[in-house]
């Protein structure tokens, strides 16, 4: 099996990425994922260098009726800042010169190492929009997971919806309405949205004992931040227990759940809306979806088995996507 050395290729990496022909292969990329809310996230440049800030409505002018001949009290609303940081995510591929001019497939060797290296970048990314927190690791971003972690005297436990979980097999649904005044990803004022690729071409680098040689070098570069202006567009399913999902044992309703979740948004006209589950769950609704006695989901000529003349991909007009990032370890949140 090939491995990488001090983080770099060796020969060995280089001989197994070769076919019998000599040429590099299409590589089975067996930890790739699907991580799909990376390409719904709506971008807007931040108005920081180091991130975004925005304004909160946090309190309404008070407003009174009056009587003729009487005035009445001077009132105003309340306002509050929040800002938002951004993470940066990099990675620097090295490929020994000489290494990957073997047999002149240097263009195609250094793509296979790039392919590996973005598929990294997209399932670090992914994991920091749910699970990113400064408290842990100062430098990530804070993600959905941390901002949606308490019910009881929350102020956003309104969009909180408890599936009944209490150990630590627990998995989450959330929906979200991407929109600028409602939950966008930032990067820095003056900056690039995305991940940034550069060929640095041949550079002198150093092995372990400070001896340099030429190699091809690729930076690889991701600022990104999380930004809910308005945390009634985010809604959590949580406490999914997972195990009795898969056993079908006091197994959570999840088309009712998502049902309910619907009605927590206070305007779909405000964003696009995504409901965003693992492969786990993903697989069981299709499941409970089918179970149309039990759910009373009627199959019409030309409809899926939720009514609507799209595939089963979405439900109530919202796009279903999956995400193998949202883990299915998450501890009970109360």
């Amino acid at each position: 099996m090939a491995t990488l050395a001090n983080g770099v290729l060796t020969l060995a990496d280089w001989a197994k990425r070769l076919d019998p022909e000599g040429k590099v292969p299409v590589v089975a990329e067996l930890l790739s994922q699907r991580n799909q809310i990376l390409e719904d996230a709506v971008f807007q440049e931040g108005n920081l260098p180091t991130g975004h800030r925005v304004v909160i409505r946090t309190g309404l002018p008070t407003v009174y009726w009056r009587s003729l001949n009487q005035g009445v009290p001077r009132s105003k609303s309340t306002t509050a800042t929040v800002d938002e940081s951004v993470g940066m995510l990099e990675g620097y591929s090295d490929v020994d010169k000489d290494l990957a001019e073997l047999n002149g497939t240097v263009s195609q060797f250094r793509l296979s190492e790039d392919v590996a290296f973005i598929e990294s970048m997209n399932q670090s990314q992914a994991s920091a929009m749910f699970y990113g927190n400064p408290a842990n690791d100062p430098r990530q971003y804070l993600g959905l997971a941390p901002r949606y972690s308490a019910i009881a005297a929350a102020g956003n436990a309104q969009n909180i919806i408890n599936a009944g979980g209490t150990a630590s097999n627990n998995t989450s649904i959330w929906l979200v309405g991407w929109g600028e005044n409602s939950v966008f990803c930032t990067f820095p004022k003056g900056s690039k949205a995305g991940l940034v690729h550069e060929d640095l071409g041949v550079l002198p680098v150093y092995d372990a004992n400070n001896n340099p040689y030429q190699a091809y070098r690729t930076h690889y570069q991701w600022k990104n931040g999380l930004v809910v202006k308005d945390w009634r567009y985010v809604v959590r399913i949580a406490n999914i227990n997972t195990t009795n999902l898969v056993n079908n044992t006091s197994a959570a309703d999840l088309i009712s759940l998502m049902s309910r979740s619907l009605d927590r948004i206070p305007d779909f006209g405000s964003g696009r809306f995504c409901f965003y589950m693992n492969r786990t769950v993903y697989s069981i609704l299709r499941l409970q979806a089918l179970n149309k006695s039990n759910y009373a989901v009627t199959v019409e000529k030309g409809l899926n088995q939720f009514g609507t003349p799209q595939s089963w991909l979405e439900f109530e007009g919202c796009p279903i996507r999956r995400v193998d990032q949202i883990l299915n370890t998450e501890s009970a949140i109360a």
